[in-house]
């Protein structure tokens, strides 16, 4: 008889690691399935979202932003070197190195949302600087008439950044790139420190001097 009872122990000592080993074999399947099951969904997802058009015009209108960056950093060299004051040339050259560092975490933006860096021409910002060339033509060299009439022409430079990456900023907010979002926000920020700057600059003396030329 206790012979009889070990066997009987052992069978069902066996049964219940087969019937553990098998359960966590369904488990383990269960687990692989429901990860491929994520990882399928999640591909799904990300397709729609770049099919979708509010992504579609995002990626554009960062393309647009993109090359009138670039177009921005030769702008303000002509810029700088039209300037009559130091304290203009040196917020050019400042706004010039800004400008580099913008283009740079545009590149982060677009990678950020798995898409590739590309430019797109950008009309409105070649029509600004073409202005903005035809005031240095304009205006007499050396005189404070010109520093003002340039830094309106940068201004309005400015605030077509303002207006384009305030809008960027609040479309990525809406679409969850939480991360894209950061960046151009931060590029917004130095966008209104700039025109706040130019401000300073001339309502602390260029206007007031450039009335003064005959």
């Amino acid at each position: 008889m206790p012979t009889k009872s070990s066997t009987t122990s052992d069978t069902e000592a066996t049964a219940a690691k087969s019937n553990a080993s098998e359960n966590n074999t369904a488990t383990e399947n269960k687990s692989e399935k429901d990860s491929t099951m994520k990882a399928g969904n999640a591909t799904v997802v990300k397709s729609e979202m770049k099919n979708a058009p509010l992504h579609k015009f995002f990626v554009d209108a960062l393309k647009d932003i993109y090359y009138a960056e670039e177009a921005i950093v030769g702008a303000l060299e002509k810029m700088q070197e039209a300037a009559t004051t130091e304290e203009l040339k040196d917020a050019f050259e400042d706004h010039q190195l800004q400008t580099k560092k913008h283009i740079s975490r545009l590149e982060k933006v677009f990678r950020s949302i798995d898409e590739t860096p590309e430019k797109k021409k950008c009309d409105a910002i070649e029509g600004i600087i073409k202005e903005g060339e035809e005031v240095i033509k304009s205006t007499k060299e050396g005189t404070m008439t010109r520093d003002a009439a340039l830094i309106i022409a940068a201004q309005k430079v400015e605030h077509y950044e303002i207006a384009t990456y305030g809008g960027l900023v609040q479309l990525a907010i809406t679409m969850g790139h939480d991360k894209a979002a950061d960046l151009l926000d931060k590029t917004l920020q130095e966008e209104e420190d700039t025109d706040y700057n130019l401000t300073e600059i001339a309502e602390t003396y260029i206007n007031f001097e450039a009335e003064q030329e005959d």
